[in-house]
């Protein structure tokens, strides 16, 4: 947590003035207790009603000095709270796209949801109530202590002996509700998890029939989380009826004390008010301070959370070479360099904690424009290699080159600049058509949107859509087909113009004849740009230059559509399960 206050650097007079005032708020208020002991003695018993009034005006100026000195600590020490979370927010977002897949696949979409919102939120309230009770609530406690002095050093000792017991009490237990405030978000991250896994598969969660059975899991770990939230707050509810016990009979004593006192003319009943009211605020102030510990403690928990995520650091640097930038100033990769785009030599990749290697000894080679198919039965390992093109993950063994230079010698931005990348998953943004195909190119004009539109066979519909272009799309692309959000995420990457195109398994919702229309468009696109078709279906990377046939994480056999039919059992198999009796 402590590292994450680098992030109030741009609020310190904030984090300066909200204390201050809070501070003179204490101040007015520990005066409170001497001007109505004078009240008593002075006013009250020579029957001096002028002066009574005149001090009552002094209590009431007290008050509203002390009121407007609140508000304007409120004010300052919410605006720094605001604040630090809005940056925090935004430096964790930036550092979470900076992540590559295998960091994110280890840390897992659900608690980095939960840091981003419920941690930050908790930080946020943490700062809110330091700035506002850090200093106040130990000044006031304090100073109520050397105020009871200054009334009477006899009486004055229970102050001592009560401050320490009550420390004890507060800070033990800070110290034991500190690690389960941490089980306890860690518990959420679990429902986070198992909420956000039923909403994306209901479909398929309601199709297998298994809600009831959801609904109990979804039970057990929230019966989890609250029997751990309940456990923790019982263990801080701890804090109000221990303090209670410890000021109140503090009070008794301090009230006995001061009536022997009285009897004896060594104190006057004013002077005895004035230490009740003393051991009050102390009561008060503590009550205060207990509430303060409990959100601290979460906020502390959170914001270790938050603070291990920003420690998280991707598995690859970004790094860079010459020639990155071509003569003409453009970001694309210089495509000169070699024949061939890309080159696969003896490349294995393993996953994090993924156990045995996805892909062992992979070598091919594909030249500049030509079309390269990959084909093979489900965890054969398709996506595994396309993702080592752009760089999503890094090979644990070997080396992948595009263009004649190793992926991690590039600029991780050049190199993606220079590839566009159709995934399994089809995902659109909330916005309008032509916001989604110009995040391939922002510049891109509309008749180029168009153009992209006709060649993935998606101009009919978006035609048809009420606006065209600016129809708007729901989030995910809820108010789409499959078939026409893949059409349009073909666009979106062909709007872009990349040297090398990659098309993971994004036809597989398209009919027939649309993915014949649609390979048909893409043989008529630039003759030197390089383009990877993954698919199930053999007929849509029939007519590539070269066809990759993967088993098991291995390649089986390569060759074009008439070689592998005659030298590879498993295309030909795939081939005739898909094509008997045509």
């Amino acid at each position: 947590m402590r590292k994450l206050l680098r992030f109030l650097t741009d609020y310190k007079r904030e984090c300066v003035l909200a204390p201050l005032f809070k501070m003179l708020e204490a101040s007015f208020e520990l005066l409170v207790p001497l001007v109505m002991a004078a009240i008593i003695d002075t006013g009250i018993k020579n029957g001096d009603k002028p002066y009574i009034i005149k001090m009552s005006l002094v209590v009431i100026a007290l008050g509203v000095i002390g009121l407007v000195c609140s508000i304007t600590a409120q004010y300052f020490s919410a605006k720094a709270a605001v604040g630090f979370a809005t940056k925090v927010r935004h430096a964790l977002f930036k550092h979470i796209e900076s992540l590559d897949y295998s960091t994110l696949d280890k840390l897992g979409t659900s608690t980095l949801i939960t840091r981003m919102t419920s941690d930050i939120n908790q930080a946020q309230s943490g700062v809110n109530m330091v700035l506002r009770l850090f200093l106040r609530s130990p000044f006031i406690v304090l100073g109520a202590m050397i105020m009871a002095f200054t009334v009477d050093a006899g009486a004055a000792v229970t102050f001592v002996v009560t401050i320490p017991l009550l420390s004890i009490v507060v800070f033990g237990v800070m110290g034991v509700s500190i690690p389960l405030y941490k089980r306890v978000q860690t518990a959420l991250d679990t429902v986070l998890k198992r909420t956000r896994e039923n909403l994306t598969g209901i479909r398929v969660i309601r199709a297998f029939a298994l809600e009831e059975q959801e609904i109990e899991s979804f039970n057990k770990e929230n019966k989890d989380y609250t029997d751990l939230s309940m456990h923790v707050g019982r263990i801080s509810a701890l804090t109000n009826p221990v303090t209670y016990v410890i000021i109140n009979l503090a009070t008794v004593y301090l009230i006995y004390v001061g009536a022997l006192k009285v009897n004896t003319g060594t104190l006057t009943q004013g002077e005895v008010v004035a230490l009740v009211n003393y051991m009050s605020q102390i009561l008060v102030e503590l009550i205060k301070f207990a509430n303060f510990i409990v959100t601290v403690n979460k906020a502390l928990a959170s914001g270790n959370r938050i603070q291990t995520v920003f420690e998280v650091q991707p598995t690859f640097a970004r790094g860079d070479i010459g020639g990155d930038l071509t003569l003409d100033g453009s970001r694309m990769l210089n495509t000169d360099a070699s024949d061939y785009a890309i080159e696969f030599s003896s490349v294995g990749l393993a996953y994090q904690e993924g156990g045995d290697e996805a892909l062992s000894n992979i070598d091919f080679k594909v030249k500049k424009g030509e079309t390269l198919g990959i084909i093979g039965g489900t965890g054969s390992g398709k996506t595994s290699i396309v993702n080592l093109i752009p760089r999503f993950y890094d090979a644990t063994t070997g080396k992948v080159t595009v263009f004649g230079a190793n992926v991690t010698d590039y600029k991780l931005e050049s190199l993606r600049e220079s590839i566009g990348v159709v995934p399994q998953k089809s995902v659109l943004f909330t916005g309008s058509i032509a916001d989604n195909l110009r995040w391939g190119n922002k510049d891109a004009s509309e008749a180029e949107l168009n153009e992209a539109l006709s060649k993935a066979q998606a101009k009919e519909f978006v035609d048809e859509k009420e606006g065209g272009l600016s129809y708007m799309v729901e989030q995910g692309g809820r108010n789409l087909s499959g078939g026409q959000r893949q059409r349009l995420c073909i666009a979106r990457a062909l709007v872009k113009k990349p040297k090398i195109l990659i098309l993971d398994d994004s036809s597989s919702a398209l009919d027939f004849a649309t993915d014949l229309k649609l390979r048909t468009a893409l043989k008529e696109l630039d003759k030197d740009m390089t383009t990877i078709i993954v698919s199930q279906r053999t007929s849509s990377i029939k007519h590539s230059d070269k066809i990759i046939v993967m088993d098991d994480g291995e390649i089986s056999a390569i060759g074009t559509h008439e070689e592998l039919l005659e030298t590879s059992d498993i295309y030909k198999e795939i081939h005739e399960s898909q094509f008997k009796g045509a």
